[in-house]
């Protein structure tokens, strides 16, 4: 779409607000209703902006025209839930039988979809690849490959995919191809200038902000996201509700600078860890170390407060380590204010860490906006009890 701001800071601040259609608030209303009246009979559906919630509503429609901006998209789309937008966009480009290409270390509910339910329902096939397999990707391509599903960084060790290297392998067989971009943000990296045909974010994380939300969005072209809006979106009913769209428009506002502090404090944290006997390994796409710099430079503009390390020790030292914290809390997701552990292949077989192509006793970190002396000195008595 085209936006009259230039920058992220203008975007996130004033695209998609109408004084004159919102009676002069300076923050849109919630429309907080299913449907909307047709001014006549000979009115017909087609003619009307808004009908029904499920495909239009004022309030969505803000947010959507901020992504689309944001992303360089020709237009975004809202949804219930991240997983009802990655669902949504790969059920778009996927058919009976077919053959999916994505990566190893994917968020596990999109590995779930992939490993477990297509093949039940759908006799659909996927290769889950190394990146360094991907790097020869025309070897896995098959004639019935429909779908090249990325996520970059990847979950937990933050691997990067060449995205132009592969949209242009993937239009030439005529493979979609979507990325869950939700590590990035719509500020860091922006997929369709790199020729992927979709962008997908759970927006529970950095787009709301304040864990607070369940949410989710994809950006693309107009052409695709109308097919979605009144295809997919619409037939499997994975819309948002307009107050939920509301506190992720009241996240945006200050995504650049929440997430800025984010990463800061993260920068801050990985470099202790990276200083300390008790770590083997620090995954963080922001050090200037990161084995892929020179591509990661290439594509992405900034980080976050999502990082990994490896603990030097056993399982029980690392479980130890992880009930010893008071700062962080035990916690799946990320993305909120608060600092958050989890425990990403501690305890588990290395069957499962080849798998998903992570190392053993993997723990991640989300480093809230607390201060960083905090964070450490709560990661300092861990690490002194763990030894104990």
């Amino acid at each position: 779409m085209n936006s009259k701001y230039e920058n992220i800071e203008d975007i996130l601040a004033h695209e998609g607000d109408d004084y004159a259609k919102f009676g002069g608030a300076v923050v849109p209303p919630i429309y907080q209703n299913s449907l909307f009246v047709l001014p006549t009979e000979g009115n017909g559906v087609g003619e009307h902006p808004y009908v029904y919630t499920r495909t239009t509503n004022p309030t969505v429609e803000v947010v959507e025209k901020k992504l689309a901006a944001l992303e360089n998209g020709g237009d975004a789309l809202c949804f219930s839930s991240g997983m009802a937008a990655i669902s949504s966009a790969m059920m778009y480009f996927i058919e009976k039988d077919c053959h999916i290409i994505t990566v190893k270390s994917i968020y596990n509910p999109s590995r779930t979809l992939l490993k477990e339910y297509f093949p039940k329902k759908f006799g659909i096939r996927t290769s889950f690849l190394t990146t360094e397999e991907m790097e020869h990707l025309e070897d896995y391509i098959t004639e019935d490959t429909r779908l090249i599903y990325l996520e970059s960084p990847s979950t937990a060790v933050y691997k990067v995919q060449d995205l132009e290297y592969i949209a242009n392998i993937a239009k030439k067989h005529h493979i979609g191809t979507v990325i869950d971009n939700t590590y990035a943000t719509p500020l860091y990296q922006h997929p369709l200038d790199f020729g992927i045909d979709i962008s997908v974010h759970t927006a529970s994380k950095y787009l709301g902000g304040h864990s607070d939300i369940v949410a989710g969005a994809l950006i693309s072209s107009e052409e695709i996201c109308n097919e979605i809006r009144y295809g997919e979106r619409a037939n499997f009913g994975g819309c948002i509700d307009p107050h939920q769209a509301w506190l992720m428009l009241r996240g945006m506002r200050t995504l650049k600078i929440r997430v800025e502090q984010h990463a800061k404090n993260a920068m801050v944290v990985a470099q202790y860890l990276q200083g300390h006997p008790c770590v083997k390994e620090v995954y963080y796409p922001g050090l200037c170390d990161h084995p892929q710099k020179e591509l990661i430079d290439r594509q992405m503009t900034g980080f976050n407060g999502l990082l990994s390390f490896v603990i030097d020790g056993t399982a029980e030292q690392a479980e130890k380590f992880m009930n010893s914290l008071k700062c962080f809390l035990r916690g799946c997701s990320w993305g909120g204010f608060e600092s958050l552990v989890a425990p990403f292949t501690v305890g588990t077989t290395e069957e499962y860490g080849d798998e998903i192509d992570c190392p053993p006793n993997l723990i991640r970190l989300h480093i809230g906006i607390e201060s960083t002396e905090t964070l450490i000195a709560d990661l300092d008595q861990a690490f002194k009890k763990m030894k104990e």
